[in-house]
């Protein structure tokens, strides 16, 4: 079996921290953070950590923190968090790319941080 990437709890950190501040990541900035330079494999295994983070955090009652991922390109998830059900689980049956994608992705983000930057958090 292959070593984690990372532990998920400190991938969630910088994830809650982002949200906290209000910012999305790209792949690459997270992957910076968690001491790696930018790879596909290593994309793909945070993409499967990201899967499993949000299913913890909806069994907890929090929103989800992997629409913050984001490609440096254009700030809009990539294929993997479309895949998953991300727009599809909201009724978004639009592109995953352009500005109808990037509204959508803005107004999901919106709720993150909203849950994240309220007093009690």
């Amino acid at each position: 079996m292959a070593e984690p990437l990372a532990d998920p709890a400190e991938v969630r950190a910088h994830l809650v921290a982002a949200a906290k501040a209000g910012v999305s990541l790209s792949y690459g900035e997270i992957l910076e953070h968690l001491g790696y330079r930018f790879s596909r494999p290593k994309m793909r295994q945070l993409c499967a950590m990201l899967g499993e983070i949000d299913r913890e955090a909806e069994a907890r009652g929090e929103p989800e923190l992997a629409v913050l991922v984001v490609r440096a390109s254009d700030r809009i998830p990539g294929q993997g968090w479309w895949v998953a059900g991300g727009g599809a689980s909201r009724g978004y049956a639009g592109l995953w790319e352009g500005p109808g994608a990037a509204r959508f992705i803005a107004a999901v983000q919106r709720e993150t941080f909203d849950y994240w930057q309220a007093p009690a958090r």
